[in-house]
């Protein structure tokens, strides 16, 4: 078994830093495989709640979780980054993750369910 070794810290940053990134729980509305990805990923339409709305995510979560294991569950994501073009689909937000001890990815989420939309303070 190949572990994944966790990464040196980087720099100190400020508090103002991490202020500018706009981190929000969701939930997953639909959730659909993703053949034209380079990798295996799926396409996901997460909903924010009535201030931001639904907004598409393109994540590579393929072994953990399948589709239907992934509608109504809530995630984090980084909701102001810049729109990316992933093939032919735009990934308005980065729906965020850790490495397990393979490298494959584990969603973030919080523990209860929380009003879609709350900002990670």
């Amino acid at each position: 078994m190949t572990e994944t070794v966790p990464s040196a810290p980087l720099p100190p940053t400020d508090f103002e830093t991490f202020a500018r990134l706009d981190i929000r729980v969701g939930t997953i509305v639909e959730a659909r495989p993703f053949p034209a990805a380079r990798k295996p990923a799926y396409q996901l339409w997460i909903d924010f709640g009535p201030q931001i709305g639904v907004k598409r995510s393109s994540a590579q979560i393929t072994v953990h979780y399948t589709p239907d294991t992934l509608v109504g569950r809530q995630v984090c994501a980084v909701v102001n980054f810049p729109v990316r073009q992933i093939g032919p689909f735009l990934s308005e937000v980065l729906t965020l993750g850790m490495p397990d001890t393979k490298g494959d990815v584990v969603l973030i989420r919080p523990d209860l369910t929380v009003p879609d939309g709350g900002k990670l303070f």
